[in-house]
């Protein structure tokens, strides 16, 4: 029972991990992000409104919404509010359990075309890419994106964990640690390129998924060498020694973690020590196979 106990935990502890790698970072859910079009000149168009701002919308109101939305695209292809109503009225179908998760790909395709500085559109479409079936789609969103932000940590995440899912780690550690080496370079060409402390989060959880736990927590450890004051990989490495039943060794580190955390962070923290490894793990962050895409990591 308490092997099985711990493997619960450990899953748990996995999902916050993939948390940690983005705490910190103002990462606005993608669906809000699309509700925000861009800084509005004399001749822009009104912001779109939410169609899922009144909670007795209706399905034929929203199969209204999206005709409408088709309409004025092919009057106007490139109309960024129209294809921002489209993608919004799709989604909020997809969650009424209705269409499919291949309709938002073509309003998706278009808005990363048209804000190639904006890859929160690009992040997107890969998720929706990889739960259609396209996997190796996604895998060149996320490394197209990976080129010219190499490290951009939605891209980051989504290459991992859709080359963890298909059963290849090694190739998920060999990119991060590809991204680590290359990290001084390219900050000292444009600083804040890389951030290293994510990415090596992010190849920490790797390690852990693997039950690889020495390795992932010297990473942890090199990381919190290299900056003191950032309470993540701290965080990370109490929750790999609770999860391994080290209960003595994690609880100095959770106080330390919630010593450096930010404020809206403590709580979390806390209630992260208290908790008994008999838990019930959390959702993962991607939706199921055939729902609507989500932000690759859970806010805060």
């Amino acid at each position: 029972m308490a092997e099985k106990n711990n493997r619960r935990w450990l899953v748990l502890a996995v999902s916050i991990l993939s948390f940690l790698a983005f705490a910190g970072f103002s990462i606005v859910p993608f669906i809000e992000a699309f509700r925000q079009p861009p800084p509005q000149t004399a001749a822009s168009p009104s912001p779109v409104q939410s169609a899922s701002a009144s909670p007795t919308v209706k399905k034929e109101d929203l199969e209204a919404q999206a005709k409408g939305y088709e309409l004025v695209l092919q009057r106007e292809p490139e109309n960024q509010t129209a294809l921002r109503g489209l993608l919004e009225a799709r989604f909020n179908l997809i969650r009424m359990g209705s269409g499919s998760v291949k309709d938002v790909i073509a309003p998706l395709e278009k808005l990363a075309q048209l804000n190639p500085n904006d890859t929160n559109y690009s992040v997107l479409l890969a998720q929706a890419k990889q739960q259609a079936g396209d996997r190796e789609g996604a895998a060149q969103t996320y490394r197209d994106i990976l080129k010219v932000k190499p490290g951009d940590p939605n891209a980051l995440d989504g290459l991992v964990t859709l080359l963890v899912q298909e059963n290849r780690p090694e190739a998920a550690i060999g990119l991060l640690q590809d991204t680590l080496k290359t990290a001084p370079q390219a900050n000292q060409v444009q600083p804040g390129t890389i951030d290293p402390v994510t990415v090596q989060i992010l190849l920490g959880r790797v390690y852990a998924d693997q039950k690889r736990f020495d390795e992932a927590i010297a990473v942890y450890d090199e990381a919190s060498k290299a900056n003191k004051q950032d309470f993540r990989p701290v965080l990370a490495k109490a929750i790999i020694f609770k999860a391994q039943g080290k209960t003595a060794e994690a609880k100095p580190l959770f106080a330390s973690a919630a010593d450096l955390a930010p404020a809206q962070y403590k709580d979390q923290i806390k209630k992260l020590s208290e908790e008994s490894t008999t838990l019930s793990p959390t959702p993962s962050p991607a939706a199921p196979a055939g729902g609507a895409p989500t932000s690759p990591a859970p806010s805060p």
